[in-house]
């Protein structure tokens, strides 16, 4: 009888025993129970514990708590699986897993692709590439996909997880409220109380595998003014609700302080002002000391743009200057309680402009997080490097970055003034993921993402990803978060570990049928919702709808290969060709819509548009737990509600 060993007790060691012992006995269901016990002296079977108490070299980690390493030792009878710290056992556990065949390539159990045999001897080594490797919730979230995503994070080898805003009401009611499906699926009420107690759960399975919790994000720019109706951000609000003697604390703008165009989550507050600052400060003290389960607190400024305070005061620097402000003044009173909380500050449209005269004091507390949001998807870096000119900073008349390029060189200035970590926030699964078709070209992007970003010093990525981006497969998301752990792996490599899992012997077959689909429907034809300087709609291009009608004749291939492949002895994969078959659907009905829009035909498109989502509606509660169909039509209806302009000289012409 194999035997598990813990030699420290520590709630991620606990649980990595038990996940070591469940995959075991799933691989060798005839091989007998496994014994987990506490034995510090532990001398043989599976011993689970800390390199650094057994002796082994950990130098290269610069810091243990936040640097992941990964130490196997294994014979066919048990041995050494260790980590720098409680959670780098639980990764390692599930290396030496991964490293005999398991692969979990999408949430749930349905997702797992776990081989039955004996085991093998493994020897293992790693620090994961970056230090940094997380997901972020977004889009629309029901519980059990929430806690799904928690589980599958650490198996990918992801050690952060966020969960954005203090009560995210707006990604869990945009789900059960079922908007936009109701036909399908009829509403179901949830209180925020309910939302609460449902975040207070992640929180803890969060803790219980030794995950970086980081938390909150957005709010902080009006939450600490205690507003009555402000608690969920997504909904239009009106200053009447604002109490008087609140209003100076807000961002002065086009000479009147109140929500930003109706906005809560948009709206700043007066930086320059030291009791509005006091206030904010109080605030986040207040929320560290309540939380101290909080790694990382992420006091970010409004999820607006162009809409910073137009007071005198605040003139006289940059946000990003009042920015530093706040933070120093956080700091001192974090430090004046002796809480240990770190805290991120965000470089996200104003702020992506470098501080011109403040400077942070106490870079250990900190971690800056890069946010380029208006970049370009469609490519990594260009060819030939370009001569980037950075624009000044004005007050609510900038222009972002329209690649990463130009962020790189924005974020090169702050490298002038900011030594601390550096973590980027990414979107790759925000909407990306559903502009690209097969997946596969925005998995490619991703890991030449990974490796740009360390190249220029960033230590990390955490997405902003919805928690159901597996579609139409896994390999996205699968491909972040393996690049991230280890950067020498190639898009080829991982293609095949992960197509070859979820496809079976004839896996190349569905890799190729959809490369064809990302032909027949461009991503550089799809993805163009930040191509706003154009006097022409993006979207008007005659010229490929012979490409993209080409899609029907690509799917009535792929539905023959589907059929082909419809029942499989293993589980994952027989899942994987069903979620396959419903993007059949979803593709197909999406290169109508596009063949309208691609000729002008606005009103056209938009009827065929709502055809589309309604089958996928139809569709939604059984491919759910892959497919967010809200964020979907969030993400498409950018293409559908916009207006056709045509080239003059066509229009000339008629």
């Amino acid at each position: 009888m194999l035997k598990i060993n813990k030699l420290i007790s520590a709630s991620a060691v606990d649980y990595a025993a038990e996940e070591l012992k469940k995959y075991l006995r799933m691989m060798m269901p005839e091989g007998g129970d496994v014994e987990i016990a506490y034995d510090p002296e532990a001398k043989c079977g599976f011993r689970l514990g800390l390199m650094q108490e057994l002796g082994l070299d950990i130098s290269d980690a610069e810091d243990a708590e936040l640097d992941d390493i990964l130490y196997i030792d294994c014979d066919k009878e048990g041995g050494i699986i260790a980590g720098d710290n409680p959670r780098s056992v639980l990764l390692a556990v599930y290396e030496y897993l991964r490293q005999m065949g398991c692969r979990w390539l999408m949430p749930g159990v349905d997702g797992e692709y776990i081989p039955m045999k004996d085991i093998e001897p493994v020897k293992y080594r790693h620090k994961p590439s970056m230090r940094y490797r997380g997901w972020c919730n977004e889009g629309t979230e029901f519980q059990q996909c929430m806690l799904d995503a928690i589980e599958l994070a650490p198996k990918l080898g992801l050690n952060v997880f966020m969960l954005e805003f203090r009560i995210p009401s707006g990604y869990y009611t945009r789900y059960y409220e079922h908007k936009f499906n109701e036909n399908n699926r009829p509403p179901e009420p949830i209180t925020t109380e309910q939302i609460i107690r449902w975040k207070v759960q992640c929180e803890a399975e969060i803790q219980k595998r030794g995950l970086e919790f980081h938390n909150i994000g957005h709010g902080f720019t009006i939450d600490p003014f205690k507003i009555p109706g402000t608690e969920q951000y997504q909904i239009k609000v009106d200053d009447s609700i604002i109490p008087e003697e609140t209003k100076k604390h807000l961002a002065l703008f086009e000479g009147k302080r109140g929500f930003m165009h109706g906005s809560i989550i948009n709206t700043n507050f007066c930086m320059s002002s030291e009791e509005a600052r006091r206030i904010v400060v109080s605030d986040v003290v207040d929320y560290a000391e309540h939380h101290s389960n909080t790694d990382y607190l992420h006091v970010w400024l409004s999820d607006g743009q162009n809409c910073h305070c137009e007071c005198a005061e605040c003139a006289k620097m940059t946000p990003s200057d009042w920015y530093m402000v706040l933070m120093n003044e956080i700091d001192e009173a974090l430090t004046a309680k002796g809480l240990p909380t770190r805290i991120v500050f965000i470089a996200y449209v104003d702020s992506t402009w470098a501080p011109e005269k403040i400077r942070i004091k106490n870079p250990e507390r900190f971690a800056l997080l890069i946010a380029p949001i208006t970049r370009t998807y469609t490519e990594t870096l260009p060819e030939k490097k370009s001569d980037i000119v950075l624009r000044p900073y004005e007050r609510n008349k900038l222009t972002f970055p329209r690649s990463l390029e130009e962020y790189l060189a924005y974020f090169d200035k702050w490298k002038e003034v900011w030594s601390g970590s550096n973590i980027t926030y990414e979107y790759h699964f925000w909407r990306q993921h559903f502009y690209e078709v097969s997946g596969i070209l925005l998995a490619r992007r991703i890991n030449e993402d990974v490796k740009c970003y360390i190249e220029n010093g960033l230590s990390g990525i955490i997405e902003d990803a919805s928690q159901r981006a597996f579609f139409p497969t896994g390999l996205a998301f699968y491909t972040y978060a393996r690049s991230m752990f280890d950067a020498s792996l190639t898009s080829e490599e991982l293609e095949e570990e992960f197509f070859s899992a979820a496809f079976g012997k004839d896996w190349k077959l569905f890799r190729d049928y959809l490369l064809e689909l990302s032909k027949a429907i461009p991503y550089t034809y799809t993805s163009q919702r930040f191509n706003l300087q154009s006097k022409t709609s993006p979207y008007y291009r005659p010229d490929l709808v012979p490409t993209i009608k080409s899609t029907h004749e690509v799917i009535e291939r792929g539905r023959a290969l589907i059929k082909e492949h419809y029942d499989s002895d293993i589980r994952v994969q027989t899942v994987a060709v069903r979620v396959l078959e419903a993007h059949t659907i979803y593709a197909e009905s999406l290169a109508l819509a596009l063949e309208a829009k691609a000729v002008g035909d606005d009103d056209r498109a938009s009827e065929l548009f709502v055809e589309m989502m309604d089958k996928m509606g139809k569709l939604e509660a059984k491919i759910e737990r892959y497919y967010d169909f809200t964020q979907c039509r969030f993400a498409l209806q950018q293409i559908f509600n916009s207006k056709t302009v045509k080239p003059q000289n066509e229009i000339q012409d008629n």
